[in-house]
């Protein structure tokens, strides 16, 4: 009878626990009042006034920025530098359960170098026109994104909210020019072990249309160089195998393989994403002249740069074939090779893509948040480009893509990147219902008392 009293006691205490956890994810956090709405957007627009471009990003300066920010909200601090000036900022919410993994909110703290006369608007000035667009270098990628995880941090705590799981906020850098010495190094260090993350959400993309974006997987990029070469000879003369006649060759045979997949893509039959996707860098060839270049001889080397862009869905093995034979064949006095070449498997050789059935409850928890915020979803993607979500992936972690922008047109990398204040403010909400759900979520067949309580 003592051990079925004491059953009945910690059965009654664990659902009521569970209980007050459901009361405190559904119980509303109030709408700011307009006076903190200006708060809210002044402090998203100081950040994009610290010019973070590359070459010479502030660093110092965005890293003070985003430290003032923790302090304001009472989170633990961390501040790392694999690379000596590449300050990687990490802030901790600890969870009240320190045996369930934790959550990461990962951002880049970088921005592309921008054409200021290109620009109706200073790219660092944050200016704010009639329609309420903000025109600034990083509105949309990514420093949008990075805000929201803070002010939304700033709302919960604010309700007295509590998280399960520690959440784990980080502002990266130099993820525009490949985050080798930022996140690569991150992601394979004891640190991040130590952080013990089962979840990331990282950037993806603005969405024209009223449908949010959210990307499970992204094409690896192979930046490939093709070198033709062959006898020298006099403008005049015609000839086989010449260097740029040998070039010429593998550029038609390249130009048709991307019609293809480009017409995959126009025909709606797979998304951007999913093709892979060939364009030219650069052509190199002909012999210079104090006046430009020598016009009656013909080159005996010829070069050809490609950005190549592959899903982690299709087999790459047969696309490096290609090249061997087809695009750069040795028969036609051709050799090819790889500035950089991305894995488009883990380290356990699986594809890197984030699993978007019953498997991950990641998933679908992200999707059900998002739509009590409101927010409508599109079907997953593969991200187009590259990101730091892939060395996440590399390591077996499954990592998400998503940037609450909708009805905004794509402009990352633009001229007059901007975003709508009021899409921004709709995306704070978003992220407080995302945060809520997982740093809530409680695997089935666990409860959330400590061993102790047990």
């Amino acid at each position: 009878m003592e051990k079925l009293c004491n059953f009945y006691h910690q059965f009654v205490i664990v659902h009521l626990l569970l209980f007050s956890s459901l009361l405190s994810f559904t119980n509303p956090t109030p709408s700011p009042t307009q006076d903190e709405q200006s708060q809210i957007i002044s402090r998203f627009q100081e950040y994009l006034r610290i010019n973070t471009s590359q070459p010479s990003p502030n660093y110092k300066k965005s890293t003070q920025f985003i430290l003032s920010l923790a302090e304001s909200l009472s989170l633990e601090t961390q501040v790392i530098e694999f690379v000596q000036g590449k300050p990687l900022v990490i802030l901790k919410w600890p969870g009240s359960d320190l045996f369930l993994p934790s959550i990461l909110l990962n951002s880049h703290t970088d921005v592309v170098p921008s054409e200021r006369s290109k620009w109706d608007y200073h790219p660092f000035g944050a200016h704010i026109d009639e329609n309420g667009n903000i025109f600034a270098r990083g509105s949309q990628d990514m420093k949008c994104v990075g805000m929201q995880y803070m002010e939304a941090v700033r709302r919960l705590k604010a309700s007295g909210f509590q998280p399960k799981r520690s959440l784990y906020l980080s502002f990266v850098p130099d993820e525009e020019i490949g985050g080798h010495d930022g996140l690569e190094k991150l992601a394979q260090s004891d640190v991040f072990k130590n952080m013990n993350v089962d979840i990331v959400l990282d950037e993806g993309l603005a969405s024209p249309n009223e449908n949010y974006r959210l990307f499970y997987g992204e094409r690896m990029p192979w930046w490939l160089v093709i070198k033709a070469t062959g006898a020298p000879g006099h403008g005049a003369k015609l000839y086989d195998n010449s260097a740029i006649e040998n070039l010429f060759k593998s550029i038609e045979s390249i130009r048709r393989f991307r019609a293809s997949q480009f017409d995959l893509v126009k025909a709606g039959l797979k998304g951007e994403g999913e093709v892979i996707s060939v364009n030219m860098a650069f052509l190199k060839a002909g012999t210079p002249s104090p006046t430009g270049f020598v016009m009656n001889l013909q080159p005996s080397e010829a070069e050809a740069g490609f950005d190549i862009r592959i899903p982690p869905t299709v087999n790459a093995e047969f696309l490096e074939k290609r090249i061997a034979e087809e695009w750069a064949p040795a028969s036609r006095n051709m050799s090819f090779e790889f500035k950089q070449k991305g894995s488009t498997q883990d380290y356990r050789g699986r594809p890197l893509i984030t699993a978007t059935d019953r498997s991950n409850p990641w998933w679908a928890l992200l999707v059900e948040a998002i739509k009590k915020a409101n927010g409508k979803i599109g079907k997953p993607e593969i991200f187009p480009a590259a990101t730091d979500s892939r060395y996440f992936r590399q390591q077996g972690l499954r990592a998400i893509g998503f940037s609450p922008m909708a009805n905004t047109p794509v402009l990352l990398h633009d001229h007059n990147e901007f975003l709508n204040q009021a899409e921004y403010l709709k995306g704070i909400d978003v992220y407080e219902s995302i945060i809520k759900a997982y740093t809530s979520y409680i695997p089935p067949g666990r409860d959330s008392l400590s061993r102790d309580e047990l």
